[in-house]
């Protein structure tokens, strides 16, 4: 296993589906914590994945203190428009979490607040207009850049 990407709540189908490929691309398993704004049998969120759905690794939870207990000494990074450090900034470990929130709110508060020190943000201008990335942009961003860093390990080529 190369990295763990978790979407918290996600909303949109699409964004899930182009995620659900990145995942199946990248050897990476997704984790989807619920509840989800969407069926999964859903007709958006399956064109999305297309014929990635056999490859893609993807595990459910009823919420993200469930995961948590199921991984308690994973090393987490949450990604957040909030966050002081840069995406690049810090080092990502093989087997990492990697955390992103729903679409329209993101990741709880508390949740950041308690893991500030591994809150990471993409670098985008500074203006009002521009608050965020789509969520499966994000997530490829993220994810290319953790990839490198650990020398992108398995059978990608």
């Amino acid at each position: 296993m190369a990295l763990n990407v978790v979407l918290v709540e996600p909303e949109i189908p699409q964004n899930t589906g182009n995620i659900i490929r990145t995942c199946a691309a990248t050897g990476s398993k997704l984790h989807l914590v619920k509840p989800l704004g969407f069926s999964l049998d859903d007709k958006h969120l399956k064109r999305c994945g297309l014929d990635y759905w056999d490859i893609a690794d993807i595990e459910y939870y009823d919420s993200f203190e469930e995961l948590q207990a199921k991984f308690p000494t994973a090393k987490y990074f949450y990604s957040t428009t909030k966050a002081h450090k840069r995406h690049s900034d810090v080092q990502f470990v093989d087997d990492c979490f990697i955390v992103f929130g729903k679409e329209t709110k993101g990741l709880p508060e508390p949740l950041l607040k308690e893991n500030r020190e591994t809150c990471v943000r993409i670098p985008m201008l500074n203006v009002e207009k521009a608050r965020s990335l789509n969520l499966s942009n994000s997530v490829a961003i993220v994810v290319y850049e953790a990839l490198r860093q650990i020398d992108y390990p398995g059978n990608l080529r």
